[in-house]
């Protein structure tokens, strides 16, 4: 616990408690025992009090928003953490410039953001969305055409990004029977490999040309913008399968459309967009061929509170003048 000069908490800035935005009120207690919990809504209402007291914020899925504004208000701030991984929606060279320092939460999110992967290609394969609907219809009969599926053990999966969280797909998928390709900046170690009975390919166009299911599990950097666009849509099966964990840029969402709508690739399983959520006019949604969950990735009750934890760690950690185990420096 970081007690600071008079017997106070150090002043941990969110952006709400509980309520659509906010912390979860199941992690308050436990934030609590380190911090002095300042709510945005607090700070902007008496900012003169209470902008020295706030040493570190915690960004509960992107907010509240970092901007030069907010960081040339708070003079004692001396740490972000992020509750994920990405770190696409900050400016790092700009909060750097201010002396802060920034974290983020790779290791509460892996699992769960795994699972979320797997259930996804599942779904889609088996049409789960659409056949639970035919059997809470009102009508009891449907054509066999509609319910089939695509089978998935003795299929090829492409993981595009083998990080923590696509070597832990590859490591669910192993249990299915599937091939798995992969591809990676770097290429993991032969043993990591043999473990999961993965197989490198240099190129992302090998691995397009050959997977029944594309799994993105990428980064959005400047490199991976846009990194699934209309050539790489065309270089896949007409019966694959886009699945999309990382980020919804990475994927051009209009060369997307034209590819499910014309039949260049059967379908499209997305837990993330662009933007999030989508406009509600707007195609993807209205195509069958298309299964979307709104960025559920690491949201279990276990997940979301081990990412709190995983924050509060770096956060003490950066306080303290120790190590943080999770910082992330600006590229």
């Amino acid at each position: 616990m970081q007690i600071m000069e008079g017997g106070e908490l150090p002043g941990l800035l969110v952006i709400d408690i509980g309520g659509i935005r906010g912390i979860l009120l199941s992690h308050v207690a436990f934030l609590k025992k380190h911090f002095y919990l300042i709510t945005m809504k607090e700070l902007l209402e008496n900012r003169k009090h209470l902008s020295k007291k706030v040493q570190a914020i915690y960004l509960w899925w992107h907010k509240p928003v970092i901007d030069q504004e907010l960081l040339q208000s708070l003079p004692n701030l001396k740490v972000i953490a992020n509750s994920g991984v990405g770190m696409d929606h900050l400016d790092l060279k700009l909060i750097a410039s201010f002396g802060v320092k920034m974290a983020n939460a790779p290791h509460a999110v892996s699992s769960s953001t795994a699972d979320a992967g797997m259930a996804l290609l599942l779904a889609s394969a088996r049409r789960l969305v659409e056949v639970h609907h035919i059997a809470i219809s009102s009508s009891i009969d449907y054509c066999e055409a509609d319910i089939l599926g695509v089978k998935v053990a003795g299929a090829t999966l492409g993981i595009i990004g083998m990080g923590r969280i696509g070597y832990k797909v590859a490591l669910r998928s192993k249990a299915f029977e599937v091939n798995i390709l992969y591809h990676n900046r770097t290429r993991r170690k032969a043993e990591e490999e043999q473990a999961v009975g993965a197989t490198y390919c240099e190129k992302i166009d090998s691995l397009l040309q050959q997977a029944d299911f594309v799994m993105v599990a990428v980064s959005l950097t400047p490199q991976t913008h846009n990194l699934i666009g209309k050539r790489e849509l065309e270089l896949m099966k007409p019966t694959a399968t886009l699945i999309n964990i990382s980020r919804g840029p990475v994927v051009d969402q209009e060369a997307l459309v034209t590819a499910l709508q014309t039949g260049v690739i059967r379908a499209a399983a997305l837990d993330v967009t662009y933007p999030e959520p989508l406009p509600r006019d707007h195609p993807l949604l209205k195509l069958k061929n298309v299964l979307i969950t709104p960025h559920l990735g690491s949201r279990t009750d276990k997940a979301t509170y081990m990412i709190t934890e995983e924050a509060v760690e770096n956060i003490l950690a950066a306080l303290n003048g120790r190590p943080m185990p999770s910082e992330v420096l600006p590229s």
